[in-house]
């Protein structure tokens, strides 16, 4: 009869738990997901070629006409650090950016990273106040790849092949 009780009073706690978070909406919900959605938008005006991977995945070529979006997701890992990073490259400009880094981002986008890529680099949607006012600009270095050590040509430019490959 005790093991009963207890058992009843676990059940209990559980549904007011789910009761007293699905209350609050999603937003307090979004805080304790393990997936991302990540968007990309072209805001340059003219057409955008994007190259997105992470240690794991590649995500292949997309071109994107202008306003056009490309967007995936992604169970981030339970330990761990998840990266993706893209190529972006247009006309004679190429540039890359972490597009998720989840030291950066795990915290501030929750569920959604939806970014806008303009001419001077991406800016992150806020989720509070609905505009994309999180601006970043473009990577410098590549930190994050292996085989590119010792290497004295500046990674991400239009020619650099190491990273991306032939295109």
């Amino acid at each position: 009869m005790v093991t009963n009780m207890f058992s009843s009073g676990r059940y209990l706690f559980s549904f007011v738990l789910i009761v007293f978070l699905a209350s609050f909406g999603e937003s307090t919900i979004e805080p304790l997901r393990r997936d991302k959605w990540v968007k990309v938008i072209n805001k340059i005006g003219v057409d955008l070629h994007v190259h997105c991977k992470s240690k794991d995945d590649d995500l292949s070529v997309r071109l994107l006409h202008p306003n056009e979006s490309f967007e995936f997701k992604f169970g981030l890992q339970f330990f761990g650090r998840t990266l993706f990073f893209c190529r972006f490259w247009w006309g004679n400009e190429a540039h890359w950016f972490d597009i998720y880094d989840d030291d950066r981002d795990n915290q501030r986008c929750y569920y959604k990273c939806w970014w806008r890529v303009q001419e001077f680099g991406p800016c992150l949607l806020d989720g509070t106040t609905g505009e994309y006012s999180q601006c970043s600009g473009w990577n410098k270095e590549l930190r994050h790849l292996h085989g590119a050590a010792g290497s004295t040509q500046p990674l991400g430019t239009a020619n650099d092949t190491r990273i991306f490959g032939e295109h």
